[in-house]
């Protein structure tokens, strides 16, 4: 994205609070102009002061007086604008940075997971805010500033013409000078910050990453490790950013080194242009106030640019992903289903990742209102990646699925995924306090509701154990509960939900015995009445099932009953056998030595 197109898209933000950033514009217009006429009001009242003895001094103190007064009306009227454009500009930054951190998020959770999987969520997190706070930062600058310099050095600068064109050459000399210098020292450094940034952000993500994985980094004594992992992209960044400072500091010397020729300039062409009689003493002075003014703008705009330059590679990223698009997208009029009565059919369904080989093939089955399925297989068989489907995280790239007759294409997300409940093997909780977590599916659910599904799930008793009870939180991840009270939560969230159709994602495989046998009690509660599909590896937790779908390669090598797929000795049969003999191993007492 260029450098001018990026800066478009950035004014272009606040499309929402358009007539404020024009009104902003008008004021800018304005105050420009206000403080075009401080210096020719200055430099009249030298020139009235300079006619001494040519005008009776009554008529110089009235002419005085009157460019007094009106430079002074001037000057009270350009401190009041300033004081309005200020308050405005600084409330429409503030509420469009809120708003546009607000759309990123948003936009950031409706992403498939296959982004989320790709990219660290600490990255996407310094993306998100550097990208939201140089939005601010570059808002309020060129309101309050920057737009002044550029209308002074587009709208009014020609003026100075009418006034003494010899001396506005100068000035005009002055601007192309600056303008060049930053342009040529930006396409030196543009792609050197870009890397700058680029580092930062796997600093950030390498960060998150850590501190997520504490416990691990502890564990195996990898903080050293971690520390000069950080270390080295710290020296990488600094590699990187300090030729970029070292340019931008070479701008600065050159742009004072100029402006002081371009004053010494307005100054000695002045003083021959007097002698010869073709500029006033007022005029000079005036002049002298213009270029002044002007290299302040300059200089401050020189520096807006180096700035824009440090942060248009955040801005870039924030934009990339804003850009993102969704893998599975909505139809337009998608059909919101009410609850559905869950009848569930896969007609010959295949899927592979993008540019990857097929991982399902030819996968067909259906699942009557009520119904257990479970799926069933070696890992990588193809069992998660086919309830990833049915919850349209990913389309088959051949055949299709239907929900009560519906292709899950012609549905609304929302409507789909509020008819299907998820408890995982891991339970993913929220850091927010115990009801905050039952409430995700159903924020409308009675404290009379969140009790009968917590008991339910046989998760009543230690909550109400716990310091302040359903308000007590949970920590990062429910780090304060153990594993098989976290899981039981999980169930109790999914029964508040309430949904026809439940997937159970290996819900027991990393519980101990004993906790399994209260979680399958809470499980068997939640499955009545629903469409179930089971995913597991302990086949145990399947044999009640009314249908088992045994997965190998992508593909349904065998289904029917527990009891006929033992009767077949196919490959469940085996699967059967082989857990059964780990089981057997594992039940015998140690041989004496």
């Amino acid at each position: 994205m260029g450098f001018l197109r990026l800066y478009g898209r950035v004014l272009g933000l606040l499309a929402p609070d358009r007539w404020v950033a024009i009104g902003l514009a008008l004021a800018a217009l304005a105050l420009a102009g206000l403080q075009f006429l401080e210096p020719v009001l200055f430099g009249r009242v030298i020139d009235v002061l300079s006619a001494t003895g040519r005008l009776p001094s009554n008529e110089i103190w009235r002419q005085a007086t009157a460019l007094l007064v009106v430079w002074s009306a001037v000057g009270v009227t350009g401190i009041a604008a300033n004081v309005a454009t200020s308050l405005l500009a600084d409330r429409m930054s503030h509420r469009n940075r809120l708003s546009s951190m607000h759309r990123f998020f948003q936009h950031v959770l409706n992403l498939p997971l296959s982004f989320h999987g790709d990219t660290q969520s600490g990255r996407i997190m310094k993306v998100m805010l550097a990208g939201t706070d140089n939005l601010f930062s570059i808002w309020l600058g060129f309101f309050r500033e920057h737009l002044m310099t550029f209308i002074s050095a587009l709208v009014l600068l020609p003026l100075t013409v009418f006034l003494n064109w010899r001396l506005s050459l100068l000035l005009i000399a002055l601007v192309i000078v600056f303008a060049g210098v930053s342009v040529f020292v930006i396409r030196r450094t543009q792609s050197a910050q870009e890397k700058v940034e680029g580092l930062q952000s796997n600093l950030a993500g390498n960060v998150q990453d850590a501190l997520s994985n504490v416990t691990v980094v502890q564990a195996f004594t990898r903080v050293h490790a971690e520390s000069q992992m950080f270390g080295d992209i710290v020296r990488q960044v600094l590699a990187h950013q300090f030729p970029v400072l070292n340019w931008w500091a070479v701008v600065t010397v050159l742009t004072r080194a100029c402006s002081t020729i371009c004053i010494i300039s307005i100054f000695v062409l002045g003083t021959w242009l007097h002698m010869r009689g073709q500029a006033s003493v007022g005029e000079i002075v005036t002049f002298m106030g213009f270029a002044n003014m002007l290299i302040a703008r300059m200089e401050g705009a020189v520096g807006f640019a180096s700035r824009l330059l440090l942060q248009a590679p955040a801005l870039r990223e924030m934009f990339a992903v804003l850009d993102a698009r969704s893998s599975v997208p909505e139809k337009m009029g998608a059909v919101n289903l009410p609850r559905a009565q869950g009848a569930v059919h896969f007609e010959k369904v295949a899927f592979g990742y993008p540019g990857g080989p097929r991982i399902l093939r030819d996968v067909s089955f259906d699942a009557p209102p009520g119904r257990t399925v479970a799926l069933v297989g070696q890992t990588g068989a193809g069992k998660s990646t086919a309830m990833s489907l049915l919850q349209r995280i990913w389309d088959p790239v051949e055949g299709s699925i239907t929900l009560d007759g519906h292709d899950l294409r012609d549905l609304s997300l929302n409507s789909l995924r509020s008819n299907i409940g998820v408890v995982f093997q891991d339970s993913m909780l929220f850091n927010r306090t115990i009801r905050e977590n039952l409430l995700v599916g159903r924020p409308d659910a009675t404290q009379e509701q969140i009790e009968h599904a917590c008991r339910m799930a046989e998760a009543h008793d230690f909550i109400v154990r716990q310091p302040l009870g359903y308000d007590t939180l949970i920590g990062e991840r429910g780090s304060t509960l153990s594993g098989g009270q976290k899981q039981r939560l999980s169930i109790a969230r999914a029964l508040l939900k309430d949904p026809p159709v439940l997937i159970l994602d290996e819900a027991t495989s990393a519980l101990d015995t004993a906790t399994e046998a209260r979680v399958q009690r809470a499980l068997k509660a939640l499955m009545t009445g629903r469409t179930t599909f089971i995913i597991a590896h302990r086949l145990s937790t399947v044999r009640d099932a009314d249908e088992i779908l045994v997965f190998e390669a992508g593909l349904v090598a065998e289904r029917g009953t527990f009891d006929e797929l033992v009767a077949l000795n196919g490959r469940f049969a085996e699967l059967v056998r082989t857990q059964l003999a780990g089981t057997t191993l594992a039940a015998k007492p140690p041989v004496a030595a």
